[in-house]
């Protein structure tokens, strides 16, 4: 399926957006985006802060991603961030339980910590209205407050993602393709 909006291509770029392009393919998020450079030049340094380092450790931020993004079934977000998982050498195991676990179950094989941050993300990413006072209070056993702000960034923004991504189609790369082949998962 292609993209229901033209992907700006190296010989597009707007000036403004020239550095976001110089090394090389930026992906169909930032190559979408590109379509209005004003926002892009805000959103692309915002998605890279929230996605980025920051106070919450790799491994639950990552599937933060991957399961916000499972759960809303963004093909595109499922498949790159798949590979972003296991390169970054999370568990085959975990993996595949963030893909498959329905909203609101426990995953397999969790301790009662990530089973709380995973609760944390299952209701902000689906849930309406506030979280549960209970899922908050496991959490904030877990996390401090401002790991707290993250994760929830963090989410929010995956749902932004995950809803841009869907909307207008961006395919999956045939480089992400072959690397989820590679690792004996499906696109």
């Amino acid at each position: 399926m292609e993209a229901r909006v033209p992907l700006i291509d190296d010989g597009q770029v707007p000036p403004l957006l020239a550095r976001h392009f110089e090394g090389g393919d930026p992906g169909v998020i930032v190559r979408a985006l590109a379509s209005v450079p004003e926002l892009a030049e805000v959103a692309i340094p915002f998605i890279g802060t929230v996605l980025g380092p920051g106070s919450l450790p790799a491994v639950p931020k990552e599937v933060a991603v991957l399961r916000t993004s499972a759960l809303l079934d963004c093909r595109y977000c499922i498949d790159s961030r798949t590979v972003a998982a296991t390169e970054m050498g999370l568990d085959r195991a975990l993996v595949q339980a963030a893909l498959a676990t329905p909203a609101g179950e426990r995953l397999p094989g969790l301790d009662d910590a990530m089973a709380a941050v995973v609760a944390w993300i299952d209701a902000v990413a689906v849930g309406t209205g506030p979280v549960p006072d209970r899922t908050f209070a496991a959490v904030a056993a877990v996390l401090a407050a401002h790991q707290i702000v993250e994760l929830t960034v963090v989410v929010g923004t995956t749902v932004l993602l995950n809803r841009f991504c869907t909307s207008l189609a961006l395919p999956t790369s045939a480089e992400t393709r072959a690397a989820l082949a590679q690792q004996g998962f499906s696109s």
